[in-house]
């Protein structure tokens, strides 16, 4: 059987500009008529995306997919690391949590899961022309090499062409990519068909002796790519995160504690003009026009690290003065009156108090949760109105009970069909809790919510639109950069 062809994105170091490469050559290639998909054989990230299905998988590789114009399948990322602290991470194989392990036992023991990677990327090839992998932070990590199984071994094994990626903003690009590619043994440097700097800022001509230096001494064609702030790609992890302050719009203060997840829920309201803000101490919360606390991935020790920074006290100052305020999955559940972890399930068994702005208990459990959902507001609130339709998805452990509050919502999940109750309402409409992650990429919601905002302190604001289609831009960027056809060719991709 015909498998497909390969092309392999790696990278310098983490966050250099992988996933946005592979993201934008997923559409360019779709846009040229081939059928591609991604995949990374590992990632470890706090934002996941849920698929039709309800596995639980990269939102970076859901986006790939998205850009590919396929549906997100948990082969696109069999293996996903979502850390709980710095020496521990929960496994989710093919889509599944299956546990939690210690950093050091999984890297000792990650290569038995070489075999699920492997059959996963097969799958792919035999069903599309063309697979644009990513790789996971360096190649030329010499401790880690014989423990790779996201690297130049998936390259090897995919026979793929490798397209490095250096960061030229945050220096040094000539020991970047020139020094990993001397790291290399000299089967993995054969691999390499093309150099990327990325995020160069102002006049290019002023680099064309870096390029000639860059060529010379590798041997290989080299592409620059210019700084771009937004091209609408997900980022992959909290490590991007930077505050939102070109908009005129309402602001938002999202409490950044050390284990948040999903914060790409944020990023269509900062697009839209909100100027979204990431505060860790209380002070920094000042009087914003929404307190955010979002999904945690170990809610009871960021509740409690919350508390030691005095943000509680904040928060609930804020909320007592009407500021609206909402939680979202692990921040709803902070919300409540009680958090009850009986099974250990997040370390120690045992209990804590929640802020208590809302009238909701909260019980951790073993099994994780995940669904795409299509919901409907139950009671008008956050300036949202009752019946309102929004989609989202669901990736939480634990069961919130309500105290006789309104709930927030209806969800009907995919797969199943099941409707339930979803979230809480406080008294006075302005305290909101909800499992939905995705609920800002709904643009009706997401423009009544910052009119809402904007009205309460008098403001006139309209929101910018957002495409329908976030990645025709990304595409156009990277055409509009470099010869595309030329890296393509140089990678074995062409007719």
């Amino acid at each position: 059987m015909k498998l497909a062809r390969c092309v392999m994105v790696q990278g310098t170091a983490s966050s250099v500009g992988k996933s946005v490469v592979a993201t934008a050559l997923c559409r360019v290639l779709a846009d040229d008529g081939w059928r591609v998909a991604p995949f990374k054989a590992q990632n470890m990230s706090l934002n996941a995306a849920v698929t039709p299905d309800g596995a639980e998988i990269g939102r970076a590789q859901a986006a790939q997919a998205a850009a590919a114009r396929v549906a997100p399948r948990a082969v696109m990322n069999p293996i996903l690391l979502k850390p709980e602290r710095d020496d521990r991470s929960q496994l989710v194989v093919l889509g599944r949590a299956t546990g939690s392990a210690a950093t050091r036992d999984h890297w000792r023991g990650r290569t038995r899961l070489w075999p699920i990677v492997r059959s996963s990327l097969r799958a792919l090839r035999r069903e599309h022309e063309v697979v644009v992998i990513e790789g996971a932070g360096s190649p030329a990590e010499l401790n880690l090499r014989r423990f790779d199984i996201a690297n130049m071994r998936v390259a090897a094994e995919a026979r793929a062409a490798v397209i490095l990626v250096g960061d030229i903003e945050r220096g040094g690009i000539f020991a970047q990519l020139l020094g990993t590619i001397d790291l290399l043994p000299a089967a993995d440097r054969r691999r390499v068909c093309a150099l990327l700097v990325n995020k160069l800022r102002g006049d290019r001509s002023l680099f064309e002796g870096g390029v000639r230096i860059l060529r010379e001494r590798s041997g290989l064609p080299v592409h620059v790519l210019p700084y771009a702030p937004d091209l609408g790609v997900p980022a992959e992890d909290s490590a991007a995160l930077v505050a939102a302050s070109d908009g005129n719009g309402p602001e938002i203060a999202v409490v950044a504690y050390p284990h948040m997840s999903n914060h790409d829920d944020f990023e269509p309201l900062a697009a839209a003009g909100a100027r979204v803000r990431y505060v860790r101490r209380a002070a920094e919360l000042d009087d914003p026009d929404l307190v955010v606390l979002p999904g945690s991935k170990t809610t009871r020790s960021d509740l409690a690290w919350l508390r030691a920074r005095g943000l509680d006290a904040r928060i609930a100052t804020l909320a007592a003065r009407g500021t609206p305020t909402l939680g979202i999955c692990g921040g709803l559940q902070m919300l409540g009156r009680q958090l009850r972890d009986p099974d250990g399930v997040e370390g120690r068994a045992g209990a804590d108090d929640g802020l208590g702005l809302l009238p909701v208990r909260t019980t951790l459990e073993r099994r994780k949760r995940t669904f795409q959902v299509r919901g409907r507001i139950g009671a008008a609130g956050l300036g949202l109105s009752a019946g309102l339709p929004f989609d989202a998805y669901e990736i939480h452990v634990g069961s919130t009970r309500r105290d006789g509050a309104r709930p927030f919502a209806q969800l009907t999940r995919t797969p199943g069909g099941r409707r339930v109750l979803d979230g809480a309402m406080g008294a006075s409409g302005t305290v909101v809790g909800t499992y939905a992650h995705g609920l800002f990429a709904n643009d009706e919601l997401r423009v009544a919510l910052l009119a809402y905002l904007a009205r309460r302190r008098g403001r006139d604001f309209a929101p910018r639109p957002l495409p329908a289609d976030p990645y025709v831009a990304v595409a156009a960027w990277l055409r509009a950069s470099i010869d595309v056809p030329a890296l393509l060719e140089s990678c074995g991709i062409a007719r």
